[in-house]
């Protein structure tokens, strides 16, 4: 009988676990059906035709007006879009070809009669002196004197075309340095892109600032072989060139990387209209291509993603046969043909159109299921505690479990930014980021064994009071000020912003109530349960986000054709789980430049975070705080690997789906649209409630850890004659009003136009915070160090680093290491200067096993 029934219950196991495994299949299941319609297509559109017999030279949007030109008469498309306007102008017998990003737009001469016309209006200061003209850049003279009817190319002249609502002007730019033909061009932020060929067949780039009119071309290498470029569009910090199949076939493209390395691409799916191409978005370029055996039929608009090196068909619209001139239109392209008459000149348009991807009932569920859960956790332990103490508020008692506390220092320092950007890092480039992770764990054991245990020791509830019992009340209470602002300004309001951007972007959430969501449920639950409630919430908020981060993968990753196989050789043979650099190259993501940011991001940095630290001086004892850090240690790796692996799968399924990408979008907004257009009805909302706990995870640490320092290092020391639960309650008080004051702050971030809120919040870091990190070095690693060199350590290295950002010497990234560096040495040179500290330091430096008397043995 006991043999039957263990029979049984092995054979219902294993019915429950094909139950499981085929439902879960059926939900990867579920989006298949999506894949077959693209996400976004064309909406064609025209505009009045233009009564001319002239041949067109090329449109360009410029500021808000469109024009269109021939070679002897120009027009300006009025404001209604209903007629055209003649303009006067003044490049009769000059014009080529018009090349433009929808604000700009720039006059490339057609031949070198036009090029000696245009040479002719330029200003003398805008070329080489003619007294000594250069090799590379002919004098005025030179191009004048060149026969316009010469069969050898001169040196192109390129103007910038600028409208007003009467006239169409041209401000010429110096001459290339090189004589070159078969002009194509292109824009790129600042930067003007020319490519052509010499005449010697051989393949030039040139490239010039926009912003300086002084400035010089600068020749870049060209692509190999002899063939003239068909079309040059710069996108995602290179630049393609498209160039003709000798034997008539396909067109190929070459890439150019910011390493000026040159490499076939792809091979296009027909030919590209000559000078025809539009970057879209972040990561794709909208190509008209027509069929090689069928040149006079439609083109087709297709969209090449750069990152995948994949191309789509986007539906909708197509350029009528016999096309000539194009030009950028807003989230798309304008083209011009002759009508069948040869009297007019007619236009159409294409545009990108985005759909919108709203959330289903059931979605809303989910996310609405977890908020209350976690406003349930806040209240358990709110009415279990009944908090009469600080302690019980700040360090949940000092009774939180090692492990808990290493996955809650996981989720604080695992935002919403990095459930975002570490995918779209992996999916743009590779594992390269990873090797921080990896070494970051080396710095972490040396937290573990030094740093921790001996601030835990103190039983501190901030961590700047070391630094009144090391040197002074005033460095503390200023110290816990400048970390006040910096959390709440630079940190905590980016953390609430970026992720609202993002769901916004994709879902249709507003800005405003994602932030209301985050916030205020992370308000509630904070102040009602304290640090335990942070900590508990956290080991919740992991397994959700980590959930959802694995069930996308395996969507992915089971959507392949190919599954796993498919995966693993596309991803290997691409190069994209490389991960370690030991070149010396120190502008690029390598080991070296890592194992020197470690040393002062985890090491250094680590005993002045009080969000970190909260979370380990909340365990039992100074063995169980380094444990917490092992845990914490223990987690990194595999939920990096977890984060980048997202990226990878996303470049995976792209690459075999690039008709359900958008290609307005950032390549940070890769995963987000991937959760809102490809998942199931349901896990949609689950991993976006993962989003949400990323952001509340960091949140809810930096609300309690803000009120700490409040209320420990001013309230404290202020406030007279004040019980427990005074303390406590101003503490409950501090938390609501410090996340009010960070949801208020990311709101006034939405209203400004912050080229980078990551920088920024970096800046800030490093500018205000990195001489206290010095400061605890000097305290905890000598003992030579006084109060009074500290303080002018810390002066001079917000005052030098301050010259430094104020002339822009260094990468933002560099400030905090320059920061603490600076603080270190000034600050022990300084204190050489002053008598040595008198007062005992056992147990305050890492030398706590030896005895200090005072006045003796306090010297390094």
């Amino acid at each position: 009988m006991s043999q039957f029934s263990f029979a049984l219950a092995r054979a219902c196991r294993g019915v429950r676990a094909r139950a499981v495994a085929l439902g879960l299949f059926a939900g990867l299941a579920l989006a298949a059906p999506l894949q077959a319609e693209p996400l976004t297509p064309l909406l064609a559109g025209s505009l009045p035709a233009l009564d001319t017999s002239a041949p067109l030279v090329g449109m360009a949007k410029l500021d808000g007006r469109t024009v269109a030109l021939t070679r002897d008469q120009a027009w300006r498309l009025d404001a209604e879009r209903k007629q055209w306007m003649p303009l006067q102008w003044s490049g009769a017998a000059q014009a080529g070809a018009v090349i433009g990003d929808g604000t700009r737009a720039y006059l490339l001469p057609a031949d070198a009669q036009a090029s000696a016309a245009l040479s002719e209006a330029l200003p003398s200061e805008a070329l080489p002196s003619e007294s000594a003209p250069s090799e590379a850049a002919p004098s005025k003279a030179a191009v004048r004197n060149t026969e316009p009817s010469s069969a050898v190319a001169i040196a192109p002249v390129i103007a910038r075309l600028n409208a007003s609502d009467t006239r169409l002007d041209l401000k010429p730019l110096p001459p290339l340095p090189i004589a070159l033909s078969s002009l194509r061009a292109t824009l790129s932020g600042d930067s003007l892109y020319v490519a052509g060929l010499a005449g010697d067949g051989s393949a030039h780039l040139l490239q010039r600032p926009l912003a300086d009119e002084a400035a010089a071309w600068t020749s870049l290498p060209g692509w190999p072989g002899a063939a003239a470029p068909r079309s040059l569009v710069a996108q995602t910090r290179a630049v393609f060139v498209i160039v003709a199949d000798p034997q008539g076939g396909a067109d190929r493209m070459l890439r150019r990387s910011p390493e000026n390395q040159w490499s076939e691409v792809s091979r296009v799916p027909g030919q590209v209209l000559p000078g025809a191409g539009r970057a879209t978005g972040q990561a794709h370029v909208l190509y008209p291509i027509v069929d090689p055996a069928n040149a006079q039929a439609a083109a087709k608009l297709m969209i090449y993603q750069t990152i995948t090196g994949s191309w789509a068909t986007l539906p909708g619209a197509q350029v009528a046969a016999g096309a000539g001139a194009t030009a950028s239109w807003p989230d798309g392209l304008l083209w011009a043909r002759v009508s069948t008459d040869g009297h007019r000149v007619e236009f159409a348009t294409a545009q990108v159109q985005a759909r919108k991807l709203g959330l289903h009932w059931l979605d809303w569920v989910v996310i609405v299921v977890y908020l209350g859960g976690m406003i349930g956790i806040g209240l358990f332990f709110y009415l279990r505690e009944k908090r009469g103490s600080t302690s019980s508020f700040f360090v949940g008692g000092r009774s939180i479990p090692f492990w808990a506390a290493g996955v809650s220092l996981y989720a604080a320092n695992t935002s919403s930014i990095s459930f975002i950007a570490i995918p779209a890092k992996a999916f743009e480039t590779n594992w390269q980021y990873l090797a921080n992770n990896v070494i970051g764990v080396l710095g972490l054991m040396f937290v573990a064994v030094w740093i921790v245990p001996l601030l835990r020791r103190l039983d501190l509830m901030s961590v700047f009071s070391y630094l009144e019992t090391r040197f002074h009340p005033a460095i503390r209470m200023l110290a816990s000020a400048l970390c006040i602002v910096v959390q709440i300004g630079s940190r905590m309001s980016v953390i609430l912003f970026l992720p609202a951007l993002g769901i916004a972007t994709i879902t249709g959430i507003s800005v405003f109530w994602s932030v209301i969501l985050m916030g205020g449920f992370t308000i509630v639950y904070t102040a009602m349960g304290g640090m335990k409630a942070v900590i508990w919430t956290d080991f919740v908020q992991v397994i959700v986000k980590m959930g959802g981060a694995l069930f996308a993968i395996g969507f992915m990753i089971w959507h392949l054709p190919g599954g796993f196989d498919q995966y693993w050789s596309t991803a290997m043979s691409l190069d994209k789980m490389h991960t370690f650099d030991f070149s010396f190259d120190m502008t690029k993501a390598t080991v070296w430049g890592f194992l020197f940011l470690v040393v002062f991001e985890v090491v250094l940095t680590f005993p002045k975070d009080q969000v970190l630290m909260q979370r380990t001086l909340s365990t039992k004892s100074d063995k169980e705080a380094g444990r917490s850090i092992w845990a914490f240690a223990a987690i990194t790796i595999p939920g990096g690997i977890i984060f980048y692996t997202i990226g990878t799968s996303l470049f995976v399924y792209y690459k075999n789906n690039p008709e359900r990408m958008n290609p307005l979008l950032p390549i940070d907004a890769t995963f987000p649209m991937f959760i809102a257009a490809e998942l199931p009805v349901g896990v949609t909302g689950l991993i976006i409630a993962g989003i949400f706990a990323a952001a509340m995870a960091t949140l809810s640490g930096i609300m309690n850890s803000v009120a700490t320092l409040i209320s420990v290092d001013f309230y404290d020391k202020l406030a007279k004659n004040r019980t427990p639960k005074q303390s406590v309650f101003f503490a409950e008080i501090m938390t609501v009003v410090v996340g009010l004051i960070g949801i208020g702050t990311a709101l006034l971030l939405s209203k400004f136009d912050i080229h980078s809120l990551f920088d920024l919040s970096i800046e800030l870091a490093g500018l205000l915070g990195g001489g206290f990190a010095g400061a605890y070095t000097l305290g905890m690693f000598t003992r030579r160090a006084n109060w009074q060199g500290v303080a002018i350590g810390i002066a001079a290295s917000i005052a030098l680093t301050l010259a430094i950002w104020t002339l822009q010497m260094v990468h933002p990234y560099y400030y905090l290491a320059i920061s603490i560096l600076l603080c270190i040495v000034i600050g022990y040179v300084a204190s050489l200067f002053f008598p040595a500290p008198r007062q005992s330091l056992n147990g305050l430096t890492i030398y706590r096993d030896l005895a200090v008397e005072p006045g003796i043995g306090n010297r390094e």
